[in-house]
């Protein structure tokens, strides 16, 4: 969480304080709940708005009025209301006027959790969105999907947002949504359960959600050691993402071009380690939900020059010996290493 400097603060004033005034050290423990309390949570928001829409749900205008409670401390409240704006870019609502208000206030100060902005944005969609099916006893399903953004329609409201044609796949994911999961039968099938039963109700439902992501350049080194097995260090830190069995899936996908014999068992001879200062360049921050695919794509680039200095050995022990696994392979270029042959030849 991005609100641990200004706690952290707090708390070490503190503990400071009472040291200075005992001239004895001083420790003070914080319970679950009270370090909760002082971390803050997501930003509280109050929302007004006004919209303007067609008998057939087609939203032709809104404005929103919107205070965010940011606590005590700036933190990260700075990006909300870009954030909040990204979130509602899904639907097309013709005229759109937004005035979002960061207010300082005597409540803790809140933080970045998961999406910060994002959330909030997506759920004042929704509502507004919702809100305008019951007024016109439509199914919401229809609502959303005459509102979706058309490529045409983000491109002419957000000029850096739309890119390349083929690059907006909103409507076609939800129209294919609509085949794989038979929605249009299981909303039939929900009607119908509903229409019989008095006391017990069923819903389905599906909701758009984009978010706006920010790819950086993320460090990445590989290292083939001369019993075959295979140590990777990302810039990324695994914080229970999955970064490291994504990126170690990468390597041995992308080592798996060399072809030996037996390198399907290549997954099992990779390990993947935290990386630090002394082996690798700073690698930034985690954050922004494309630290995963920045250091998959920082080993793929380090596995693709390795196979590159590898295949030409590998072919010409091929031509001799017939076949050649990967432990065979790494020891005759370790071999060829200890005799002479510079190791940047063969390691990257």
């Amino acid at each position: 969480m991005y609100s641990t400097n200004n706690w952290i603060l707090q708390v070490a004033t503190s503990c400071a304080l009472a040291a200075h005034k005992l001239q004895r050290p001083v420790r003070i423990y914080l319970n679950r709940k009270t370090d909760m309390i002082m971390a803050g949570g997501r930003h509280p928001m109050k929302i007004t708005y006004s919209v303007g829409f067609r008998n057939d749900g087609k939203i032709t205008a809104l404005e929103l009025q919107i205070l965010v409670n940011a606590g005590i401390y700036v933190d990260i409240s700075a990006v909300i209301p870009h954030n909040v704006v990204c979130a509602l870019k899904k639907y097309d609502w013709g005229t759109l006027a937004c005035d979002i208000k960061v207010c300082r206030t005597n409540h803790p100060s809140r933080s970045a959790m998961r999406g910060p902005g994002e959330v909030q944005g997506s759920f004042i969609a929704e509502a507004i969105i919702e809100n305008v099916a019951a007024t016109l006893s439509k199914d919401v399903d229809s609502v959303r999907s005459i509102n979706l953004h058309t490529y045409n329609s983000l491109q002419s409201f957000y000029e850096y947002s739309h890119g390349e044609p083929n690059e907006y796949t909103l409507p076609i994911i939800w129209n294919e949504l609509a085949v794989s999961a038979n929605y249009d039968q299981r909303t039939k099938m929900v009607e119908e359960f509903n229409r019989i039963n008095t006391w017990k109700k069923r819903g389905i439902c599906r909701v758009p959600v984009v978010i706006q992501l920010m790819q950086r350049p993320t460090p990445g080194k590989v290292s083939i050691f001369s019993d075959g097995s295979i140590v990777v260090e990302v810039g990324g830190i695994e914080v229970g993402q999955g970064l490291w069995t994504k990126v170690k899936q990468m390597a041995a996908y992308a080592l798996g071009a060399i072809q030996c014999d037996g390198i399907g068992g290549l997954l099992d001879k990779i390990r993947v380690i935290q990386a630090d200062t002394v082996s690798l360049i700073q690698g930034g921050f985690t954050a922004g939900s494309t630290t995963s695919e920045s250091s998959c794509e920082a080993v793929r680039l380090c596995c693709d020059i390795l196979v590159e200095r590898l295949k030409p050995l590998k072919e010409n022990l091929q031509k001799e010996m017939g076949s050649i696994n990967w432990e065979t392979l790494i020891l005759q270029v370790a071999t060829i290493t200890f005799i002479g042959f510079p190791l940047k030849e063969f390691s990257f």
